[in-house]
């Protein structure tokens, strides 16, 4: 087959490939699902789900500027295509573009707030903030671009003189050096009534875009006020600099920014798909603190425990369980030598996990119950109770995977989580089929096919659609035997 200018044009269909790209997509086989995807694209050039597909598959080899490219892609033709949003908020944050990021999850979660992703999205973005102060202080504010776009013909000429400043806004012109004029620009604008009440192009108000950029920059003063000002993040962002440049050549010269900064190469490292290097460097930097004494390092055993999690999580990644075992189960023992809480969960999480992969069910079992009384978050708990019920199903213990299946679903519900609320139906649903109850059964999977159509999952949708019909056919069935023998 040829196309117009005498090239060869893709033999199979558009659907054929974007199917074949999700099953590679979930075997693992990112970079050809990547193919399989934009062969696709030859074929409809520019389809949003698609492109949103193909870029998940980038974030998997390590390459977020093309996920980047693909997810602003895909909100060309709209800019309220909430996968695509979160999509680039996401390969944003992989890119260290922290405050970009929160941006694209503060848009997607007013677009859509009952998804559990924007919510996560912004508060694993605002801790990233949090833990790189210093490392960047200039924001894209593209909603703040959009209102300059929209508004400029109808800008005021006057300014205000002879204004009083008082020391809160000193305090805040500081705190948001270049931004500040924009602020003072954005309230200006509200006092003007007929033009609050326009719309831009794209039809949105213009009164609450305003509106959420002056919160956004309350909010992003108010951060900087509790840490630290602009021009001495922008200092000590110059000496972290020149420390490192020494610490290359002797790394112990300043232990608490090697180990920090090692820990986030470790982690980003180990997101971005490059198991081998993260692991790498996490057994050299063990090597090195290993070296060092317990006066340079109070928190010596608490670090090791944490490299241990992340050598074994490297070793997961890269198939190596009995590997992965021994360096969590290191670390689970450091923790409780050392009666720290938070690390004795996280050893329990990954040994947990370990188990399951590899079939010991009864094992993962085991450990996850010794975790429960440490959770502290609902999604945590939400989560747990559904492995462990997964492997009571696993072990034909339905009723212990029922069980879990109801806690995770009453969890899942108190934090109102569409996706575990959908995953912990499904596991209620298996288990009543597995014990009989089959209008219980037909309700829940009825309840997760809600869910699913909800978060727009097709894949689950079709799935799920598909047994209760079948339930149904065999109860019909059930039925008319029962009739005929009677």
């Amino acid at each position: 087959i040829f196309d117009d200018q005498g090239g060869q044009r893709p033999k199979s269909t558009f659907l054929t490939y974007v199917a074949e790209g999700d099953q590679l997509y979930h075997k693992g086989e990112y970079v050809k699902a990547i193919e399989s995807f934009s062969t696709a694209l030859i074929l409809q050039p520019g389809d949003k789900s698609c492109l949103v597909a193909r870029s998940k598959c980038y974030l998997k080899t390590g390459d977020p500027e093309n996920a980047l490219r693909d997810a602003e892609a895909s909100l060309k033709e709209d800019k309220e295509f909430f996968k695509g949003l979160y999509q680039k908020a996401e390969a944003l944050y992989i890119m260290g573009d922290f405050e970009y990021a929160l941006v694209s999850y503060h848009r997607g979660h007013r677009l859509r707030p009952e998804l559990q992703e924007f919510r996560l999205g912004i508060q694993k973005a605002q801790e990233a903030i949090e833990n790189s102060v210093g490392s960047k202080c200039q924001c894209k504010m593209s909603t703040i671009e959009l209102i300059f776009h929209a508004v400029q013909p109808l800008r005021r000429k006057q300014k205000l003189e002879n204004k009083k400043t008082t020391n809160t806004e000193k305090t805040t012109k500081q705190l948001l050096g270049e931004l500040y004029t924009d602020k003072e620009y954005l309230e200006e604008l509200l006092e003007d009534e007929d033009l609050v009440k326009s719309k831009t192009r794209s039809g949105e108000k213009l009164q609450d875009l305003i509106l959420n950029c002056i919160t956004y920059l309350d909010t992003r003063t108010e951060f900087w006020h509790q840490q630290r000002p602009i021009y001495a993040r922008e200092r000590d962002r110059k000496l972290m600099q020149q420390k490192w440049n020494k610490s290359r050549q002797n790394p112990s010269s300043d232990p608490a920014i090697f180990v920090l900064k090692s820990l986030e190469d470790i982690d980003a490292a180990l997101i971005s798909g490059n198991a081998e290097g993260s692991l790498k460097r996490a057994q050299n930097v063990m090597k090195t603190v290993q070296g060092w004494s317990e006066k340079r390092v109070p928190n010596k055993n608490e670090v090791i425990a944490s490299l241990h999690n992340c050598i074994g999580n490297a070793f997961f990644d890269l198939g190596d369980m009995d590997r992965a075992l021994e360096q969590h189960q290191k670390d689970l023992k450091l923790a409780v030598q050392c009666e720290l809480s938070d690390a004795k969960s996280r050893a329990l999480d990954s040994i947990g996990r370990v188990y399951a992969r590899i079939g010991k069910f009864a094992q993962a079992i085991e450990v996850w119950e010794e975790k429960i009384p440490l959770v502290r978050s609902g999604l945590e708990k939400t989560w747990l109770f559904h492995e462990i019920g997964r492997c009571y199903l696993e072990l034909k213990r339905h009723t212990e995977a029922l069980d879990y299946g109801y806690r995770s679903l009453a969890a899942a519900d108190e934090i109102a989580d569409e996706k575990w609320q959908l995953n912990a139906c499904v596991l209620v649903a298996q288990s009543e089929l597995e014990l009989g109850n089959f209008k219980s059964s037909v309700s829940h999977f009825e309840r997760a096919l809600d869910r699913a159509t909800l978060l727009q999952d097709s894949s689950s949708m079709e799935a799920i659609q598909k047994v209760p019909s079948l339930l149904m056919s065999f109860l019909f069935s059930l039925g008319i035997l029962l009739v005929s023998f009677n």
